[in-house]
């Protein structure tokens, strides 16, 4: 029975050693293969994906996602150039485009990467007004990412695109901030203003030259301001004559009285 029984065991080991061999991997995957110690390559399968097959107990297999990861950087604190103290996050896409590069060159590449994210952020915020900070946010991000897809490159990591979330400011420059948009506001308002009065005051010297060339315009517009206020509810009405308009009826009055 013993007999028997042996072989039957070894036969169920080497099944199951077989067995612990087959590796599937899923597309977004890939392997990175150890044979005592050393990296392996010119396996059967590659490093996939699909199946790929190794060695028990002497082989040993690290997969590695080749998808996109979407990592947030914690708020840090940052002191621009101009001595203005706030706090700021971002996010970071990157993905392994070296898988043998990402397990063998750095311990653990997700951390390497927040933490390169992390110190970079600050080191280049720092060197930055906080009005470019505010209003040139695309050119920051570009910098951002070129500066991090240069640190991780030896690690096989690929940046794709940094971006800032969020500027924190502190209560004084909100407030600060608030009062410069409001003064720039009314600036812009009074300029306006000023704009428009220049140009009714030329339209109203125009107006002055044509009249003065036709005296007769003078009257129309005299009778157009008498339908004017003649529309308007009034319970008395005082009609302006002109001097001029009155002159002759005046030397007519004059001459009767003369003895």
């Amino acid at each position: 029975m013993d007999l028997f029984a042996s072989p039957l065991a070894v036969l169920a080991l080497v099944v199951v050693s077989i067995l612990m061999g087959f590796n599937v991997l899923r597309e977004y995957e890939r392997a990175v293969i150890f044979r005592w110690g050393r990296l392996a390559r010119g396996l059967v399968g590659g490093n996939g994906p699909g199946v790929v097959i190794i060695i028990p107990f002497i082989d040993k297999l690290v997969r590695v996602s080749m998808r996109t990861v979407t990592m947030d950087v914690p708020p840090q604190d940052v002191i621009t150039k101009d001595n203005v103290t706030v706090k700021v996050n971002a996010v970071i896409y990157f993905r392994v485009v070296d898988q043998e590069q990402a397990i063998i060159q750095v311990e653990d590449y997700l951390y390497a990467t927040s933490m390169m994210s992390q110190t970079t952020l600050r080191s280049v915020l720092g060197q930055s007004q906080l009005d470019d900070l505010l209003s040139k946010r695309e050119q920051i991000n570009a910098d951002l990412q070129r500066i991090i897809d240069q640190q991780t490159e030896p690690w096989g990591v690929k940046v794709t695109a940094v971006e800032v979330k969020n500027v924190d400011l502190p209560q004084e420059m909100q407030r600060a901030i608030a009062r410069q948009a409001e003064a720039e506001r009314e600036r812009r308002a009074k300029v306006i203003h000023a704009e428009g009065e220049f140009e009714a005051s030329q339209r109203l010297a125009d107006a002055a030259n044509v009249i003065s060339r036709n005296p007769a315009a003078l009257q129309l517009r005299y009778l157009q301001t008498l339908v004017e206020i003649a529309s308007d509810k009034n319970s008395t009405t005082i009609f302006p004559i002109p001097v001029d308009t009155i002159a002759p009826f005046l030397a007519g009055l004059t001459k009767r009285t003369e003895p």
